[in-house]
Formats: C-alpha cells, structure tokens, sequence
C-alpha cells in the first residue's frame, strides 16, 4: 500500500478536484451541443434546414434554449407529492454525471514535472461501479411518473422500469467477454489488453449487444418507448416543466456520452491508436496527450451513429421490444459467455459449446416457426381439459 506524505496528499485532492471540473465542464458542455448536433444532423439526413437563426449557423440555439427554460414558468400538480416529484429530475441526472468518474481519457502523462493520469479514479471494480451507479437513474425516472399523480405519467414510468431492467441483464453479461479476457474490472487494465487488437474483432457478438442495450437503457429509439410522446402524452415527465424538464433530457445526452465512453474503452481500445503504443510513449513522452483526441473521436463517432439511427429507424412495438430484449438478447448474451469462457480453456471445448448452442438454436427455432405457422394459418389451438 503506498504511503502518501501530507503534501501529496494535498496535490492529489487538488488534481481530484480539477478534474472533476474538468469531467462535469465537459459533459455539460457536451449535453447543450449535443442537443444542436442532433438538430442539424437529423435535418441533414431528412432534407431540412435545422435551428440556423441563433448566432452564427445556430450556433447559440443552446444559450437560447437553456435561457428559454430557466425563464418558463414551473408548475407542480396540486395532488402531487412534491418532495418526490423535485428531487426525481435530480435523481436522474447525479448517476449521469459521476458515471465518467472511472473512465480514462488518455494515458498518464507528464504535466508539471509529475506522472498525471487523464482519468479522475482508476478502480480495480471500475466497471462494477459503472453497472451500480448505470442503475440508480430509473429510481429517478419511476419516481418521476409515480409522484406526478397522472397515470400517463405513471405509466411511462413503469413502462421505463420494465425496459431498463430487462435490458441491464444483456447489458451486464456482455460487458463480461472483455473482464474476462483482460483477466480485470478495472478500465486501465482492459484499455492496455488492447493493446495489439480491439475487443470489437475479438468480441462482436458483445459489443453488438451492449450497444443495443445501452440504447435501451438511455431511452435512445427505436427503444424510447418511457416516453413515447405518440402514445403517453409524454411519458414520466407530461408534468413537468422548465428546467425541472430540462434535467430528464441533460440527463439522457449526457448518459449517452457516457455510455459511448464505456463502449469506446470497451471495444475500441478507448484511447489508443496510432502512435501510442508503450514503445512510442516512452520515447515520445508528450505524444500521450494524442489519446485525448482518440477517445473524444470514438466517443463523437458513437454519438454520431446515435442520431442517425434515431432519424432513420421507427420505434418498436412495446412487446417486440421487450421479447426482443428477453428472448434474442439476454440468450445471446449468455451463449457469448459460454462460448468465452470455453475458449479461454480449450478451442476444443469451444467448438462442442458452439455446435451445442446451435443445435439448441435450431430447435427453438423450428418449434418457433411451427407454432406462427399455427398461428398465422387459423388452426385452433387444442385445448386440453383438466
């Protein structure tokens, strides 16, 4: 265990603070230029114009926007539980902001004649805590609908709690594959096995599936049925108004920088790449500063993608997209876990898992296939009487 003397004790508290300045300036910057990206890329992508009148190209429509919410007048409904209903915006945008804490942004460089990382904590449960804290926002969002007294409100969050629930057990088995083949929890440690390959290439199946499931979790479509504004007013927050709204909605950009984070370092080395390879730091120590502009470019290009699925792909039925998270999913999940795992001890045991999962495919598929084959042709169903 090392032994910190009372000055650098001092110099760490220091650095701990400026950093999470740093870590909450960005997101929160992030989240109100967020909100004019997608605006712009969606007009882009469906032949519109966009915002284009606030400052220079629209540049300033977040200053006006956020200038907008603070001057709207809020209102509590009069049956409401009003503790409830002022702390749930704050409920779920907390969890948001602190889920960065663990995730390097670059490697450690050398700033002021001392070794800094770019990363606030480096845990050995780093990812552990991110699943925790990942799961406290739909406290906030349940919380929300039920102390609105509006069943609408209700509702979309009970619909919100069933969604995120369902799809936090995909999400948390696929983040196994890459523990397991880094051997550690900690973000620095699986950053640093990918080294020579991404997990993307070693783990597709897995970054496929927590990538779906992290949309589901951020409410991002085709999963965004909490709010689904066509069918529930507006979901868990019909009631709310001015920034108390405001803090729902930073709150789902900002989990969507976060999440993209997450997958970066996961999957996509988070802030390695060319030229930052162990050999090149060390000769070449201020090139460690490169892998900022790495990560933030994985992190833009996932955020990127975000927006062009929302304004491309329509949103699924509830009940397909909760059979989809149980039944495709949660198995794939677990069958990435399986065939892992037996590949770590033996490729032979691998290959008997994969053609067991196969053979077990096929079969609920077939028994699939019959029973909607049943279904669509209007055959009765035998009923058998006790």
């Amino acid at each position: 265990m090392t032994v910190w003397t009372p000055d650098e004790w001092t110099f760490r508290i220091i650095e701990w603070i400026i950093k999470a300045l740093i870590s909450s300036i960005v997101l929160l910057t992030g989240f109100a230029y967020m909100t004019l990206t997608e605006r712009k890329v969606a007009a882009l992508l469906q032949t519109r114009i966009g915002p284009n009148r606030a400052g220079p190209l629209g540049f300033l429509q977040p200053a006006a926007d956020g200038l907008k919410l603070i001057f709207k007048e809020e209102l509590i409904p009069g049956g409401a539980d009003r503790v409830v209903f002022v702390l749930a915006p704050i409920i779920t945008v907390i969890p948001a902001l602190i889920v960065m804490a663990v995730i390097p942004w670059g490697p450690t460089v050398q700033l002021l004649g001392r070794a800094v990382p770019l990363g606030i904590a480096d845990l050995n449960v780093g990812m552990l805590y991110i699943l925790s804290v990942a799961s406290i926002a739909v406290y906030g969002i349940t919380l929300a609908g039920w102390s609105s007294n509006n069943k609408y409100s209700m509702m979309g969050g009970i619909r919100s709690s069933a969604q995120m629930v369902s799809y936090e057990l995909a999400l948390g088995l696929s983040v196994i594959g890459p523990i397991m083949l880094a051997g550690s929890m900690s973000m620095n440690d699986i950053i640093n096995a990918q080294g020579k390959t991404w997990y993307i290439f070693l783990q597709p199946l897995a970054a496929i599936i927590f990538y779906l499931a992290a949309l589901a979790e951020v409410n991002r479509a085709p999963f965004d049925m909490p709010e689904a504004e066509q069918e529930l007013t507006a979901g868990y927050h019909t009631e709310y108004s001015g920034m108390k709204f405001s803090l729902f909605f930073m709150a789902e950009y900002i989990k969507m920088i976060g999440v993209s984070a997450i997958f970066a370092t996961l999957f996509l080395g988070g802030w390695r790449g060319p030229f930052l390879d162990d050999a090149t730091m060390q000769a070449i120590p201020w090139i460690g500063w490169l892998g900022i502009l790495y990560f933030w470019g994985k992190v833009a290009a996932s955020l990127l993608f975000m927006i062009w699925l929302r304004s491309t792909h329509p949103r699924l039925r509830y009940d397909r997209l909760m059979a989809f998270g149980w039944k495709v999913l949660l198995p794939l999940s677990l069958a990435n876990v399986m065939v892992t795992a037996a590949a770590m001890i033996d490729l032979t045991l691998m290959l008997w898992v994969v053609a067991a999962l196969v053979v077990i495919g096929v079969v609920i598929g077939i028994n699939y296939y019959n029973r909607m084959r049943t279904v669509m042709s209007g055959a009765p169903r035998r009923v058998v009487k006790a």
